[in-house]
């Protein structure tokens, strides 16, 4: 099974039951950091479910609707997880804003709730640095994505933990609503972060500057073999990078050595950037008497002729 599957499959069952768990408790303690936790993680189960049908869209290859892949789909993915992030936010400003001008009812089991926020952030700490791994094995952003989610939950249930806590020694409720507005704020932050990288992607914006540079050090490496190249273009879908250009070649070269040196470029981009497709289109350069470094290359006073 690939591993990304595997890995949203953990994700849904972490997530199921700390959902189940924390809204529990939260209704028997009437805590409203704790239902806004109930919350967050019911969000997370949700956005679990959106990247494992995402990422088995994904892997599928390239068919006569979508010829270019299917990678595109984990991107739309992390998108709709950042919205429920937002939703998630939303929730529990609902709950928490009342409470904090109105004031906290009496909050019980805190020990109970405390035990609930310790095993949820550690069970969580463990799940998302298990997807974290594999986004980073395979770039994916659904699968990233997903373990932000979590990982924004390992904050909150510790801000939560230590809220329950500090209501436990000084016995001041409205220490509560505050918590939950902080969590708020945490995720908002990481629904930011995600929708700004995630519609990059959608946008087709171009690869990150370094793997840029890779290209073209790769370019550099085989500069005595054609005149310039020009128009390169790159882009990311899912975990699929994308880069096209236009190389000019001496026109006095045959078509093998043009194609000879497209194989042994595309060869070594694709051995430094993983997932990447790479199309090279290559041209005869200008007239000798409008190309320098054509005529250095061609024992020929003038090939404008040749075809």
């Amino acid at each position: 099974m690939d591993p990304k599957i595997k890995a949203a499959r953990l994700s849904i069952a972490s997530n199921t039951l700390l959902t189940v768990s924390k809204l529990a408790v939260g209704l028997i303690m009437g805590s409203v950091s704790v239902l806004s936790e109930a919350i967050h993680s019911g969000l997370d189960l949700l956005a679990a479910v959106i990247a494992f049908l995402s990422l088995r869209q994904s892997v599928k290859p390239a068919d006569e609707m979508h010829k270019y892949g299917h990678g595109k789909f984990e991107n739309l993915a992390a998108i709709i997880e950042a919205l429920l992030i937002v939703a998630a936010a939303a929730g529990i400003l609902w709950h928490a804003v009342p409470k904090l001008v109105h004031g906290q009812d009496e909050i019980e089991s805190l020990g109970l709730g405390m035990a609930v926020m310790a095993i949820s952030g550690a069970v969580n700490w463990v799940v998302s640095a298990r997807l974290m791994k594999v986004a980073k094995e395979t770039d994916s952003p659904a699968l990233e994505a997903d373990a932000w989610h979590l990982r924004t939950d390992v904050y909150t249930s510790v801000g939560v933990l230590v809220g329950i806590g500090l209501i436990k020694i000084t016995g001041l409720t409205i220490i509560d609503p505050i918590i939950g507005i902080g969590v708020t704020l945490l995720i908002l932050k990481a629904a930011y972060d995600l929708l700004q990288e995630s519609v990059k992607s959608i946008l087709d914006a171009r690869l990150p500057m370094e793997e840029e540079e890779c290209i073209h050090h790769i370019m550099k490496q085989h500069k005595n073999r054609y005149v310039n190249y020009h128009e390169m273009r790159t882009r990311k879908a899912g975990p699929q990078r994308y880069v096209d250009l236009h190389i000019v070649v001496p026109r006095c070269n045959n078509i093998k050595e043009a194609h000879d040196l497209c194989d042994d470029v595309e060869f070594e981009i694709r051995g430094e950037l993983p997932r990447i497709n790479v199309l090279i289109h290559s041209e005869p350069c200008e007239p000798p008497e409008h190309c320098e470094n054509c005529q250095a290359r061609c024992d020929c006073k003038d090939n404008s002729n040749v075809k």
